[in-house]
Parts: C-alpha cells; sequence; structure tokens
C-alpha cells in the first residue's frame, strides 16, 4: 500500500510503514515538506494512489466534499506517544485498510 503521513504525526511512522513493506512518504520528504498545502496533497495522493494519514479532522470535510484525497485514514486516537501510535497503527494497516471504501478513522 502507499501512504502519505501528513506533518501532525511523527516521521517515525512513515518509516514504520516501510519496515513493514508499505511505500509510506511524510510530508517532511516532499518538496515544500510541512509547508505542503491541503491541495498538494490531494494532488499527490491522486496521482500517486496513496491513502492519506492525518489527525486533522477539517480535512474531513474537503475529504467528503470534493472527494479528495485518493483514500483518507483519520487518526483520533488524542495525545499518545509516538511508540504506542506505531504500535495500534502499522501492525493492522492491511486488515483495517482492505474492506473500506475511501475513508477510515482510527481511534
Amino acid at each position: 500500500m502507499n501512504f502519505l503521513v501528513d506533518a501532525q504525526l511523527p516521521r517515525r511512522l512513515a518509516y514504520r510503514l516501510r519496515d513493514a513493506d508499505h511505500d509510506a512518504v511524510h510530508t517532511l520528504d516532499l518538496p515544500n515538506g510541512n509547508r505542503s498545502t491541503d491541495a498538494e496533497l490531494c494532488e499527490i495522493s491522486a496521482r500517486e494512489q496513496r491513502i492519506v494519514i492525518m489527525k486533522d479532522a477539517d480535512f474531513v470535510s474537503s475529504f467528503l466534499l470534493a472527494h479528495q484525497p485518493y483514500k483518507l485514514l483519520l487518526i483520533s486516537v488524542g495525545n499518545i506517544r509516538n511508540a504506542d501510535l506505531e504500535k495500534l497503527f502499522v501492525r493492522p494497516v492491511p486488515r483495517l485498510l482492505r474492506p473500506l471504501p475511501r475513508m477510515t478513522v482510527l481511534s
């Protein structure tokens, strides 16, 4: 699976996804880094069929209205340690995303 990890999430999450044989990019790896706009993220997501992973609930509205990005995984677990986030997220990714159409909320 291809992922685009947003700025509110640790870059280490992209590394863990890569370790699990996924293609993952963090916004820090993009030309504009964490200054990348939502429109840029949507364009990259659509072009490269990347699932955008983020904590920004405001992005859901644009997702529902414009049907962008390609797919969205919204993380709503509140403030937890990065290591705990990785444990919650990386292992079950294939199981979580396989049956889902375009948007998932992990909470």
